[in-house]
């Protein structure tokens, strides 16, 4: 078995890649050896940013010897086609979410890793952040009795108001529910386990949308996909979740509660990694804020639980089987929506292990 620091090629130079870059270059147990997009100027570019030595195409990365996890960041329509050619190459990969566009893609990815005996992660990675971890301690500690319900809402007008080129947020894979879906529905299933069946109802308020900033500003672009959906969960273990995910709403809205037999707990934005964690009891008129214990380091802390997970033979928290999970009640979301009929979906998932409270991605252990 290798030691040391984990060696790590990041693919894609997109939008999100400056707040991964900024962390996995800082951390000890990982070594970003290089940055690969199909666009390999920029990708060039950025990497003289953050002192990666070297970039270019996605291929020579993934020839790299001293790779050995591959950090996927393109857009969701590449996610499966650049986990397979990575895998293929030998690499372990943790991919942004989706873990693909389809649960044919995201089957297809577990079985190539499976039979080369190779990891799969996928993010999100946000709840293993501080807050939805110690909000999970509560859960788990009994803090609200025996869990009942959650209530789960995501709403705004959409990102073209802020995203220079937010046509992909709109396509097949994306919208609403597949871009930011993975974060509520993460924390939900990390606390509450997997989802057995769903329902929802869903709409498209307009056909085209307006890019709002940068260079392509006042070009408009096609909508694919429902831009408000309302679901119902149905959990294994007998609970119930109410959920919206919208990109049609004035106003802007995260809301993430668990509700139990002896008190409602309201967990963080899940797309973040601190609090608050607020806890009501009855008769109570207000909220109380709970301590949270954790790291709030940011984006790739699933990526350094990975490598560490790589040099001690362990599992993984932020892994494929959970992101396969997500990916199969967002597509039976999706299903319902069409049809307007409940749809089952397969509950064998194992919940990940919680973080051990003083884990820290900036504390070198490798």
């Amino acid at each position: 078995m290798s030691t040391g620091p984990v060696g790590v090629a990041i693919i894609g130079a997109g939008n999100i890649s400056g707040q991964y870059l900024g962390n996995l270059t800082e951390f000890p147990d990982v070594r970003v050896l290089a940055l690969a997009d199909i666009d390999e100027a920029r990708a060039a570019q950025v990497a003289g940013e953050y002192g990666i030595e070297v970039s270019g195409s996605p291929e020579d990365a993934f020839a790299i010897p001293e790779v050995e996890i591959v950090v996927n960041l393109t857009i969701p329509a590449a996610h499966a086609d650049v986990a397979l050619a990575a895998l293929r190459a030998g690499k372990h990969v943790y991919g942004e979410k989706p873990l693909a566009l389809d649960v044919t893609g995201g089957r297809a990815v577990l079985a190539e890793a499976a039979e080369r005996g190779l990891k799969v992660g996928n993010a999100p990675d946000t709840f293993l952040g501080a807050g939805i971890q110690s909000a999970l301690r509560a859960v788990a500690a009994g803090v609200i009795g025996e869990p009942v319900a959650a209530t789960s809402a995501l709403e705004s007008m959409g990102p073209e108001g802020w995203h220079p080129n937010p046509a992909f947020f709109y396509v097949d894979g994306a919208g609403p529910l597949f871009d930011m879906g993975p974060y509520y529905l993460t924390a939900l299933v990390a606390a509450l386990g997997p989802v057995s069946s769903v329902a929802a109802t869903g709409r498209k308020s307009r056909t085209t949308r307006v890019v709002g900033s940068g260079p392509n500003a006042g070009a408009t672009f096609p909508v694919e996909v429902p831009t408000h959906v309302s679901a119902l969960l149905e959990f294994a273990e007998g609970y119930g979740a109410s959920s919206t995910f919208s990109f049609d709403s004035p106003a802007f809205k995260r809301v993430l509660e668990i509700g139990g037999t002896e008190a409602t707990l309201a967990l963080p934005d899940p797309n973040t990694f601190g609090g608050p964690l607020l806890v009501q009891k009855p008769g109570e008129q207000e909220w109380s804020e709970l301590p949270i214990e954790g790291t709030e380091a940011g984006r790739g802390i699933g990526v350094v639980d990975m490598a560490r997970a790589l040099r001690s033979g362990t599992r993984h928290r932020a892994s494929g089987e959970l992101g396969m999970h997500v990916l199969d009640v967002m597509a039976a979301i999706s299903n319902s929506v069409a049809d307007g009929a409940f749809q089952k979906v397969a509950a064998d998932l194992r919940k990940p292990e919680p973080l051990p409270v003083a884990w820290d991605p900036r504390e070198a252990t490798l």
